[in-house]
């Protein structure tokens, strides 16, 4: 009797580990990207009161051993890491993971995982977790915005985001061109177009650029085709920067008056200016024509911007932060990173919604996020918790139940007990 006892004892403290557990993810149902737990039992060691024996040559058959358990004990208590339901929050940097993988953070000294992405801007501009301070870590872009996601991420890989301090500036380096220049016009026609370009400290430069000597035939070696010809050249402040002799070629037409050399190299150098460089900007003049209508040429894009600040930042799908600036200028700031583990079931909960990695997880394989079995993010959106509240009332009544039953064992070992002391009166 006395082992009954001792089993229903030890079912009992099962049972109320997992109450416990039970208890833990009902209370966690509204916390953010929380992944609820379950509890498994495994019997106890049993005790053989006759092994088993095997059939005899006299003709006996085998036997089976005698055992009874000594009771129940928790074997493991398991973590559910389906994916929980997408709420909006409206907030550029509340950050949702559709998929596997983790957000890695920072206190400056170690490295944690999180799916919990309600991050916010500190006043350092960092992209901080909200709810412990730990820092979002990723790669950061350079001064040209690109992105080294071949570099190892540490502690120190602090993503930043410097609204109104950071200056962007992109210097020219192509314009193209749209219009007509009239197929009837004289070999002393010309027209002139102005347009504008940026240096790489952001200084403005008016260029001119003019179309003349309309020959017919075409002058210099024609492509086959080709039925006239027009020279070019450019100008700032009346110096000339490049023509069609010293940086690309005439324009020649066909009959049809279409642009035959449309991947002809035409260039002007900007010379220096006030600390800036000189630079080359390419002109694109593949979609001019030549047609009997009066002569007509203007700049449709250039990729150059003056100085602006970093106003705005988004977040894709990629994790790639994207700033932008009060120039128009949008440049890459940098990218989350985001760890896989070959058994995520092994990392050990560290408490405020983060984890940290364990023997059993394996190392955290980082990367990009859509990449080799990481997920994308959702900016604007907080995974919800996936504990399901019908399961955990299913499992509360079978654990109530298993309690009651125990307790019974216990109360039943008892009266026995007693019965069995009151044999001597």
């Amino acid at each position: 009797m006395l082992q009954a006892l001792l089993a229903g004892v030890a079912s009992i403290r099962a049972q109320q580990t997992r109450m416990n557990v039970i208890g833990n993810n009902l209370a966690n149902i509204n916390t953010t990207a929380f992944k609820s737990s379950q509890v498994t039992f495994q019997e106890m060691i049993s005790q053989t009161l006759r092994g088993a024996t095997g059939p005899t040559a006299g003709g006996l058959g085998g036997t089976n051993p005698v055992q009874f358990g000594l009771g129940v004990v928790v074997g493991a208590t398991s973590t559910n890491l389906e994916q929980g339901s997408l709420q909006s929050t409206n907030r550029r940097s509340d950050l949702a993971i559709q998929g596997g993988g983790y957000f890695l953070v920072s206190n400056g000294e170690r490295i944690l995982f999180t799916r919990d992405g309600g991050f916010d801007l500190d006043a350092s501009g960092s992209l901080v977790h909200r709810a412990t301070g730990e820092r979002l870590l990723g790669w950061s872009a350079d001064s040209f915005g690109v992105i080294d996601t071949g570099a190892p991420v540490d502690s120190s890989s602090i993503l930043t985001v410097l609204l109104g301090t950071i200056q962007g500036v992109q210097v020219t380096t192509f314009a193209d061109f749209t219009g007509n220049l009239q197929s009837s016009a004289p070999a002393t026609e010309s027209w002139q177009t102005t347009f504008r370009t940026y240096d790489s400290l952001g200084g403005s430069h008016d260029i001119d650029v003019t179309f003349t000597n309309h020959q017919v035939p075409p002058a210099g070696t024609p492509p086959p085709g080709a039925v006239s010809s027009w020279e070019w050249s450019g100008e700032e402040n009346g110096t000339p920067i490049g023509d069609w002799s010293t940086s690309g070629e005439r324009l020649y037409f066909d009959a049809d008056g279409n642009l035959l050399n449309t991947t002809a190299v035409q260039q002007v150098t900007v010379p220096s200016l006030n600390g800036a460089p000189a630079y080359t900007v390419d002109l694109r003049f593949g979609t001019l024509t030549q047609l009997d209508s009066d002569s007509e040429v203007r700049m449709t894009d250039q990729n150059g911007f003056p100085t602006g600040t970093l106003a705005d930042y988004s977040i894709g799908a990629d994790g790639v932060i994207t700033g932008l600036f009060t120039n128009g200028l949008t440049r890459s700031l940098g990218q989350v990173a985001m760890a896989i583990f070959s058994n995520a079931g092994g990392l050990e909960r560290s408490g405020n919604n983060l984890w940290r990695d364990t023997t059993n997880s394996g190392n955290a394989i980082i990367g990009t996020p859509r990449a080799k079995g990481r997920g994308s993010i959702s900016a604007g959106f907080l995974e919800q918790s996936n504990v399901d509240i019908g399961v955990e009332f299913t499992d509360l009544i079978v654990t109530q139940r298993g309690f009651q039953a125990n307790t019974r064992i216990v109360t039943t070992v008892d009266e026995m007990m007693q019965e069995l002391i009151n044999m001597k009166r």
